[in-house]
């Protein structure tokens, strides 16, 4: 594989990243459905609701990243959710992943975030993996709960 290359996704990517989008989702137990992934990410890009970062190599889409904006109230600033990771199975292990992370730290330290923040599958132990060899820590201050509204 040649180099890779990472850059903020732009609208005229959508149909790539959407791809990506429902392969991420069906890795976490969802049903396919291209037309909802496609909608879903069409209304982040016309809305400005988040940013993306599309992963390539000779033209072909390998992962994306989706970094949604938040705020510390503690901090008193800006933080980022990095809310979806994925790479393509063949091109796992072959530092994609690597360089989306580092294009969302470089993202969020230019737009002055002080912290960027992920969750994932207890049982996921790649991704934790990667993460932690990439400098993320593991809270352990903190629970995460949730409340499901639908």
């Amino acid at each position: 594989m040649s180099a890779i290359h990472v850059r903020q996704a732009v609208l005229a990517d959508l149909d790539a990243v959407a791809d990506l989008f429902d392969h991420y989702r069906q890795f976490y137990g969802q049903a396919s459905d291209l037309a909802a992934a496609r909608a879903f990410l069409k209304a982040r890009f016309e809305h400005g609701e988040s940013t993306i970062f599309l992963a390539e190599s000779e033209g072909q889409a390998l992962g994306f990243t989706q970094l949604y904006p938040s705020f510390s109230s503690v901090s008193m600033a800006r933080v980022f959710v990095l809310n979806d990771l994925y790479v393509i199975p063949t091109a796992r292990r072959l530092g994609v992943g690597q360089s989306l992370l580092n294009a969302a730290a470089v993202h969020a330290k230019q737009l002055g975030a002080v912290r960027l923040s992920l969750t994932t599958a207890v049982d996921n132990q790649s991704a934790q993996a990667l993460y932690e060899s990439q400098g993320w820590g593991r809270d352990q201050k903190f629970y995460t709960y949730h409340l499901a509204l639908k």
